[in-house]
């Protein structure tokens, strides 16, 4: 039995009323077409599940079709969540995402960073936090002449575009939030200090309780690393004190959900007895139980903007980077569940 015809530009063409050109226009993000016009045709192509044949396109355009994206975060809930959502946003786009992990050498870092760029001629690179901020690795991107978005970087804001939220205001309002609702005593697990956002969440939560005139003993402080093993051993001395805190806020879901694993482990009644928040909103903070209240960072659509602004081709002049908007800061979102309640 012959397999299926596979299908093609021209069936494209046909079905959405349009020249064969205007679909690879569409395909190639081309920003003449009109937005009518490309949600026409791109419910076509997801109609008859079309994929582009990237060999072909390469040759009749300068583009390889290949993202990059390098990632060394500790957070393995965080990278999954942006992982899938930048890979659907590559594939809906006619894009093939390639994913390297930074080593802890950074010269072997550097080498894999140059030997993707030799290999797959990528269009454009996604860098997470904490590579965002590597000097090294954004000389060499700098100096092949490869486009690059950084993900809440936290030095350098000019010299590339950039995807954020508020981590300031974020960590402020939820910690106020646990003020409203009658703590005094919160505590707080600071997130990996080679991050920006560390600091910044830091200072919303410190910021938030000087404002409503309540003084934090240093004891209620932990330095963590975004990581589930760093959570609970922050979780254990915290809890070991005299006069324990009522609610822990930790600056991401995995550290949250490592307090609750120790709280339950001491029979801690949650929330009852202490309530816990984190940050992100990833899928952690609904699979465990209580569910995690948690500041709800817009992964998704991070992932999802990164992949369209390189793929756009907009950032390719590095000449035009002055006239275009480099800061695209995304909205947040309080989440309250079962592990937090009125006092």
């Amino acid at each position: 039995m012959a397999e299926p015809r596979r299908t093609r530009i021209q069936d494209v063409a046909e079905q959405a009323g349009v020249s064969m050109m205007t679909v690879s226009r569409v395909l190639n993000q081309d920003k003449k077409v009109s937005n009518k016009t490309r949600e026409k045709v791109m419910a076509v192509v997801e109609k008859l599940n079309y994929h582009p044949n990237v060999s072909a396109r390469r040759l009749a355009s300068s583009k390889s079709f290949f993202i990059g994206l390098l990632y060394d975060n500790p957070s393995d809930s965080y990278i999954s969540q942006f992982l899938l959502a930048a890979l659907k946003k590559c594939r809906a786009l006619g894009y093939h995402l390639v994913v390297d992990e930074a080593h802890l050498d950074i010269n072997k870092t550097i080498e894999s960073v140059k030997q993707l760029i030799d290999v797959t001629q990528v269009d454009g690179m996604i860098l997470l936090p904490p590579m965002c901020d590597n000097e090294d690795v954004l000389e060499v991107l700098t100096k092949a002449n490869v486009p690059f978005v950084r993900i809440t970087p936290d030095t350098k804001l000019n010299s590339s575009p950039y995807i954020c939220m508020d981590d300031y205001q974020a960590a402020f309002d939820v910690t106020e939030r646990l003020i409203n609702q009658g703590h005094k005593k919160i505590a707080h697990i600071i997130g990996n200090n080679n991050q920006g956002v560390s600091r910044l969440r830091y200072q919303g939560y410190l910021d938030a309780l000087r404002s409503n005139k309540i003084i934090t003993p240093p004891e209620y402080i932990e330095q963590g690393s975004f990581t589930y093993q760093s959570g609970m051993e922050a979780a254990v001395k915290l809890l070991a004190l005299d006069d324990k805190p009522t609610a822990i806020f930790a600056a991401n879901d995995d550290m949250a959900a490592a307090v609750i694993s120790i709280a339950q482990q001491q029979g801690i009644n949650i929330p009852g007895a202490l309530s816990v928040v984190g940050f992100d909103d990833t899928q952690l903070a609904r699979s465990v139980w209580p569910h995690i209240s948690t500041v709800k960072q817009p992964i998704n659509e991070m992932a999802e903007l990164s992949v369209s602004l390189l793929a756009s081709g907009q950032y390719d002049n590095k000449s035009n980077l002055k006239s275009l908007e480099l800061r695209h800061i995304l909205d947040f979102e309080l989440i309250e569940r079962e592990s937090s309640s009125i006092k």
